[in-house]
């Protein structure tokens, strides 16, 4: 029922950009949205995220290179990626927080990999 749709995950260049993308639906009421990742070995850690009142938080490695946006008609958070850089490589997880319970839900992951 509820499903994650992200996209613009890849392979690139150090110094390069990527945007990534995640569509929500079956839920009713959107609190929140944001990405995370998870590199190996390591936890996953909060990468941005935007609230209902367009509130932003953005991790302090990825402040001045990273943009979250949000667009609630269509239920899509975008986070334009830009001057990338090797340690960015993990697997980028969409965060949604459904409104009337307050569940968070995850996407299935879209691997981004920065390499030369």
């Amino acid at each position: 029922q509820v499903q994650l749709v992200e996209s613009g995950g890849g392979v690139v260049q150090p110094g390069g950009s990527l945007t990534l993308s995640c569509t929500a639906s079956g839920i009713s009421s959107i609190y929140s949205m944001g990405w995370y990742r998870q590199a190996p070995g390591k936890q996953r850690e909060l990468v941005a995220g935007i609230g209902a009142l367009d509130s932003r938080k953005y991790a302090d490695y990825v402040k001045g290179r990273f943009t979250i946006s949000r667009d609630n008609a269509k239920n899509t958070v975008t986070l334009q990626m830009n001057s990338l850089e090797p340690e960015d490589t993990a697997v980028y997880y969409c965060n949604v927080q459904d409104a009337l319970v307050r569940y968070d839900y995850w996407g299935q992951g879209t691997q981004v990999t920065v390499a030369s």
